[in-house]
């Protein structure tokens, strides 16, 4: 019995020991886990601290370079009648016979050459960027973001430097050929936003990207307008430096504070070896057919090329109304530059209010941002018909205020849904097309849209365009 009873108490204090060896096992994993829980906490805490702080940079980045960029947008026809009195290379006679023609052609009146030429420089800077983004881009892809935007943040300088001393007008057409050449920084912070955001994080980004330009078009023109009232010649030099000394600082500000966003390991290995791949850079068919982006499905290619497409002609539209919108309200509302410069400041504020307060919260995937693209696009076709058609102020404000909420909801949801395709190594390049796709429509509508304004009028342009809204509209739904 004592045997027995003994041979029990030592079978009950191994049992004992095991127990208490699997309690302790249990314990050690279950600390394992919860310690790996920490670390995944952690690590997602300072990828959450990194993306902000990029995205931050970038932001402050863009609202230096548009502050800069678009000071000039009310100084056009200062700087054009300066020109026309003072030019010693002979450029400006030449040009304007030819705008004078086309002019003729269309009927238009002869105090509008300022505005006509204005327009023409401004395609040409939108053609000029056309051309170089897809460019910039690849070669981000490649050599990282961080040293190329700062190539292009050092052209747009150069251009304002040029603007600065500007003695003719051949050197002021040069400071454009140059900024448009380099203006690549745009497409770049697109792309960079695309590195450090997630599917559920993207369209935060791209709002940004939407407030900054809401911003610098709120603040940047009502600045143009300050200078614009200075004496005889004292606004000319005065606001090419304030652009230049926003652009080096803009320069310094990011070389110090921007971290590369774009790994090397998942760079590509060159911009493309062979001239044809070059030229699918630039060529409007492989631009709208994305040649360059490989490795996507046909199914993927299909819808990619079906949104593009899309973009193109809202921002065709867009942009040839938006052009003609100063000569709307000069006629029909007697606006001068100030009322302009009150105009472009609401209409700044309202697409902050919306990129900021509701875009940037839209966590969601595709189907949401496609939703909110949707309703952008058909906010826009009241907008328009409204800014053509009111005599009144109030008519003109309400057109304008679904002016700037349908294009706030419209641009950064179409831009996160096409960084949504494609691999990491090819964003760089598949927003440098998204952009030059944006640049040639914003080259080719005003002038298509100059045409319908001055045969057919006002009204008639904007009731047209507006409505013309529905077929991007219509094309979206089978996205």
């Amino acid at each position: 019995m004592v045997m027995l009873r003994s041979g029990i108490q030592t079978k009950d204090g191994e049992g004992a020991k095991t127990a208490a060896a699997s309690e302790s096992s249990n314990g050690s994993v279950k600390d394992i886990g919860s310690s790996r829980r920490v670390e995944e906490i952690s690590d997602s805490s300072k990828v959450n601290k990194m993306r902000s702080r990029t995205q931050r940079v970038v932001f402050l980045s863009l609202i230096l370079d548009l502050l800069g960029f678009t000071v000039i947008l009310p100084l056009f026809p200062a700087l054009l009648n300066h020109y026309s009195q003072h030019d010693s290379s002979g450029l400006y006679p030449t040009l304007l016979s030819w705008v004078s023609a086309f002019q003729l052609s269309l009927g238009i009146p002869a105090r509008f050459h300022s505005v006509l030429f204005g327009g023409l420089l401004g395609s040409m800077f939108s053609l000029l960027q056309f051309l170089s983004s897809p460019l910039t881009g690849a070669l981000s892809d490649v050599y990282g973001r961080k040293p190329i935007l700062i190539l292009t943040l050092v052209g747009v300088a150069c251009s304002y430097g040029l603007w600065a001393a500007a003695s003719n007008f051949a050197i002021f057409v040069l400071a454009r050929v140059v900024g448009g050449a380099t203006k690549g920084n745009v497409s770049l912070a697109y792309s960079i936003m695309t590195d450090v955001s997630d599917n559920t994080t993207r369209a935060k980004g791209m709002a940004m990207i939407g407030v900054a330009f809401s911003v610098g078009f709120t603040i940047g023109p009502a600045i143009g307008a300050a200078f614009s009232r200075w004496g005889s010649h004292g606004w000319f030099p005065a606001s090419a430096i304030y652009a230049l000394i926003l652009a080096l600082a803009n320069i310094l500000y990011f070389s110090v504070f921007f971290t590369e966003s774009l790994p090397k390991t998942m760079r590509r290995e060159s911009v493309g070896s062979r001239l044809s791949e070059a030229w699918d850079l630039i060529n409007p068919r492989s631009l709208f057919s994305f040649t360059s982006i490989k490795g996507l499905s046909k199914e993927e290619r299909g819808r990619l090329m079906k949104l593009g497409r899309v973009y193109f002609l809202f921002l065709f539209l867009y942009s040839g109304l938006e052009f003609t919108l100063t000569f709307v309200t000069h006629h029909k509302h007697n606006y001068d530059s100030m009322d302009q410069a009150r105009m472009f400041t609401f209409l700044g504020l309202v697409m902050a209010g919306t990129q900021g307060g509701y875009v940037r919260r839209i966590q969601q995937g595709s189907e949401i941002l496609k939703a909110t693209a949707n309703r952008g696009l058909l906010l826009m076709i009241p907008s328009f018909i409204l800014v053509g058609v009111s005599e009144s102020s109030l008519g003109l404000y309400t057109g304008l205020t679904l002016y700037a909420i349908g294009s706030s909801l419209m641009v950064p949801c179409l831009t996160a849904l096409a960084s949504c395709h494609g691999a990491a190594s090819h964003k760089g390049t598949l927003l440098g097309i998204w952009r030059s796709l944006g640049a040639l429509a914003r080259a080719i509508g005003p002038i298509v849209t100059s045409v319908g304004f001055w045969s057919l009028g006002a009204e008639w342009c904007y009731v047209l365009g507006g409505i013309s809204m529905i077929i991007p509209w219509f094309m979206l739904q089978s996205y």
